[in-house]
């Protein structure tokens, strides 16, 4: 079983900004090239932190309004949540060494 769960519009407000857990949401799309090789980094990651962040994946393509809310523009982007607010975001394709230190932050 995987340690993230895909989460739609509808569950978002309950499953990210209501979440008494911080949360890293990735926002992500089939087609994207860089998305594609974030996968196994949020992965192995979410399998790490699991029981201390909550790790969720938004597809843009079937899920446009929390993206358009968060103003994603460009993706892959994590959007690192806690008590509702986002605060921390990476855009783009990173190190895992980086996303583990905006991780450190929130955990």
């Amino acid at each position: 079983m995987a340690a993230y769960s895909h989460v739609a519009d509808t569950e978002f407000q309950a499953e990210v900004l209501d979440s008494e857990q911080p949360v890293i949401v990735d926002f992500w799309a089939e087609w994207c090239g860089p998305c594609k090789m974030m996968a196994p980094v949020f992965e192995k990651l979410a399998d790490e932190y699991s029981g201390k962040v909550k790790f969720v994946k938004v597809d843009t393509d079937a899920n446009k309004e929390y993206a358009t809310q968060f103003g994603v523009r460009g993706i892959p982007t994590l959007l690192f949540v806690k008590g509702g607010s986002e605060v921390d975001r990476i855009v783009g394709y990173v190190p895992e060494s980086r996303i583990k230190s905006s991780l450190d932050q929130v955990a």
